[in-house]
């Protein structure tokens, strides 16, 4: 197996254990990682996710060893369908659309596809010494796994362009820096805090967590009042379903001078 799945009550950490390749992604691996996504997705009691490499990186991107046999019909079989399936992308989960959040915990390199993952988790937390890049540039492989689409919508154009086009290494204070990650955190604390970071996330009503996470998701391309219109549409339903309620938990008491252990 290169794909190993251990859970800590709502947490889910996804583990990507290839470490003689760099946790490069061959075939059967991206399969193993969809499958575990999908699986995590469908799993009630759990709430976030952690994608994490074993052996001190992150990903090195998909397998070049694998990719020089993927012509003709072996990469027709990869093409992306008319409709909105949820289909396993080169890389295995990028092309889904989870309801729930997952984060990227970044050690060592997250280079090509492996950047492309990272770019589909919702947070990163990446370790001072860990690293971006498109280094696949180097090598004439483009980007198919949502890179030049997610890149450009999380640093703007002019910045996704640079990186893009120079394929040059972007490390964890630039990438905190111009907004590709969210966390910056010591050498060889990457899971730790990330799964930290999802259990805090995991306390909260979960119905109204994800309900905004949608809304932050379904605003993308719309006008301000399309935008606001399907955010209501989104959310209004969960302020019966949680709102309401927990509103009556800050009345009795709940919450009062910030304290939120018991909430």
């Amino acid at each position: 197996m290169s794909v190993l799945v251990e859970r800590n009550g709502p947490v889910t950490t996804v583990i990507l254990s290839r470490a003689e390749a760099r946790n490069a992604v061959d075939p059967a691996t991206a399969k193993e990682l969809y499958e575990a996504f999908l699986a995590f997705d469908a799993d009630p009691d759990q709430h976030v996710a952690v994608l994490w490499g074993a052996g001190g990186a992150f990903c090195a991107g998909y397998d070049l060893k694998a990719a020089s046999s993927l012509a003709g019909g072996a990469l027709a079989a990869l093409d992306f369908p008319e409709d909105d399936r949820a289909v396993q992308g080169p890389m295995g989960p990028s092309r889904l659309h989870l309801s729930k959040p997952v984060i990227a915990a970044v050690a060592g390199p997250a280079v090509a596809g492996g950047m492309e993952l990272a770019l589909w988790c919702d947070l990163r937390v990446m370790e001072e010494s860990a690293y971006m890049g498109v280094y696949c540039r180097r090598w004439g492989v483009p980007l198919i796994d949502g890179g030049t689409v997610r890149l450009p919508r999380l640093v703007g154009r002019g910045r996704a362009l640079d990186l893009v086009l120079t394929g040059r290494k972007v490390e964890a204070e630039e990438c905190l820096k111009i907004g590709l990650c969210e966390r910056v955190v010591p050498h060889g604390r990457s899971r730790e805090e990330a799964e930290k970071l999802a259990h805090e996330l995991a306390r909260f009503p979960q119905e109204c967590l994800r309900a905004d996470r949608r809304s932050v998701w379904l605003q993308e391309g719309l006008e301000e009042r399309a935008a606001l219109r399907a955010e209501w549409k989104n959310s209004s339903p969960v302020f019966e379903q949680e709102g309401v309620a927990g509103a009556a938990r800050f009345a009795s008491g709940k919450g009062r001078g910030g304290d939120m252990q018991d909430i």
